[in-house]
């Protein structure tokens, strides 16, 4: 757990690193989940107090960057609906299922988030090659956001880059306004979620205020400057710490 003013400068460190990087390309759990694995927090209580410490930093970015979402408003409350619904689910899934379950699963989980965020160039280049008017969502992006949204409420690493692919390919939009749409239906999701654990899960409120902390300045980085860094780095750093995670849970 965490006992010293060092892991808890090394928690909000983290939660800088993770609000930057949701803000950016998603995958920030993939830093903050396996420091507390780390520091000896028990995966199913560091998932859900991981959950409730990262939604003011996706709320940060979102709002940092909310000129993107200009004239979003109709599309906005059709998906947010799926992220909502889907993350009921996907947060009751990991209330109900047994915490042995969520130790076996969340190695598949993460190794997913650790696949999409090595296939983001290749993500990426696909939304690039899509109009930059605005559009309907095809009739599947529903569904998919509710997919996202399941997997969100119960996990959530690489959420961003799932919402991305889904939005690049089945709505016309830019880049830029599609990364708006993501922090916010990861917000809905995140929050719903966040809520859901408040009244029925056990958080380390300690743990989940040194993570906001450093999330929400993360997420004002994201949107500001996060950009600028080298897309390379942020995903090598993401990779290198979901493998540790995945090698530490199967030992």
């Amino acid at each position: 757990m965490i006992d010293t003013w060092t892991e808890a400068v090394l928690v909000v460190l983290a939660g800088v690193g993770a609000g930057t990087i949701n803000t950016v390309v998603g995958s920030g759990t993939l830093i903050t989940f396996p420091t507390l694995l780390a520091f000896g927090v028990p995966p199913v209580v560091a998932n859900v107090t991981n959950t409730v410490g990262l939604l003011p930093g996706g709320l940060s970015g979102a709002w940092a960057d909310k000129e993107s979402l200009v004239g979003q408003g109709p599309r906005l409350r059709h998906l947010a609906s799926a992220s909502l619904t889907g993350a009921i689910v996907g947060a009751l899934l990991l209330l109900w299922l047994p915490s042995t379950a969520f130790k076996s699963i969340v190695p598949v989980l993460i190794g997913l988030g650790v696949a999409l965020v090595i296939a983001g160039p290749a993500i990426n280049r696909r939304l690039a090659q899509h109009s930059t008017q605005s559009g309907t969502p095809a009739w599947w992006v529903w569904p998919g956001v509710w997919a996202t949204g399941v997997y969100g409420g119960y996990f959530g690493a690489a959420q961003g880059v799932l919402l991305m692919a889904i939005l690049g390919i089945g709505v016309n939009d830019t880049v830029r306004r599609h990364n708006a749409t993501k922090n916010i239906l990861s917000s809905v999701a995140n929050g719903v979620a966040a809520l859901m654990f408040v009244v029925l899960a056990d958080v380390d409120w300690r743990v989940a205020l040194l993570i906001a902390l450093g999330a929400v300045v993360g997420g004002q980085l994201g949107a500001r400057i996060g950009k600028r860094l080298p897309p390379t780095v942020l995903r090598a750093v993401i990779v290198l710490v979901g493998l540790i995670a995945i090698f530490s849970l199967l030992r």
